[in-house]
């Protein structure tokens, strides 16, 4: 499920985080469990989602689904203490690398100035080589990155120091959950689980629309394994980026 080198545990020295990802729902399918252990820890994480959803309901025309799947995600937020989402107006199904992501996540970086950045996996399988990633999640991955980078250097989107975004070089690294070469870990108590499985069955309507999928067992089955994976009791694995 991971590259081939002992895993490490994910450094938590750290106060502040800024979770970023394509979609509502992104975010539940392992990471928010890392968000309930850390905002239990006192940490501070909000939520950032580039798109509103509107494109992930088959049954829904994008009018009436984004609302509905923003509300989903703001629940879930809260289950795992979340001090807050918001959203981002680029669309969802046909998101591009380029100049305009890049600007929008580094003002976000220069306005939240977070020490750590936690997204998903960007690759083009998951972890188990199974199915292809989705083309939203491959866009946003590199342009995260260089994002990062980007909120940094005073030269880069220099429109924003007169709105008041200064540069921001603390982010210290970027964390992608689910990835096939995740390297770190995060180890979980069965509260923090709890809170994960919480956080993604509030997607109730986005769920009922995926034919046979588990939402109970699901999360519980992956934490084993990663645990296994990582030597401790339950776990979710990140593939990291030093900043």
């Amino acid at each position: 499920m991971t590259n081939d080198s002992a895993p490490a545990p994910l450094p938590e020295d750290w106060t502040r985080a800024l979770a970023v990802v394509a979609h509502p729902d992104d975010l539940e399918f392992g990471a928010s469990s890392a968000i309930a252990r850390w905002t239990g820890q006192g940490k501070e994480v909000t939520e950032l989602l580039v798109t509103r959803g509107e494109a992930g309901i088959d049954s829904l025309g994008p009018g009436e689904c984004a609302p509905l799947r923003m509300a989903e995600q703001r629940a879930s937020a809260a289950a795992v203490g979340a001090a807050g989402v918001e959203f981002l107006d680029f669309p969802d199904g046909t998101l591009e690398y380029g100049l305009p992501l890049r600007r929008a996540l580094a003002e976000a970086i220069r306005r939240h100035r977070p020490e750590v950045v936690v997204s998903i996996n960007f690759r083009e399988h998951f972890a188990g080589g199974s199915g292809f990633n989705h083309a939203d999640h491959r866009a946003l991955g590199p342009a995260l990155l260089d994002a990062v980078r980007d909120a940094a250097n005073r030269w880069v989107f220099t429109e924003q120091l007169a709105e008041g975004r200064e540069p921001w070089s603390g982010v210290r690294f970027v964390a992608f959950g689910a990835s096939p070469l995740a390297g770190h870990y995060v180890e979980l108590s069965g509260d923090d689980l709890a809170a994960g499985v919480a956080s993604l069955e509030a997607h109730e309507v986005y769920l009922a629309g995926l034919d046979g999928f588990d939402q109970k067992s699901f999360l519980p089955r992956a934490a084993a394994a990663a645990g296994e994976w990582a030597g401790v009791p339950l776990a979710t694995g990140f593939e990291v980026f030093q900043v």
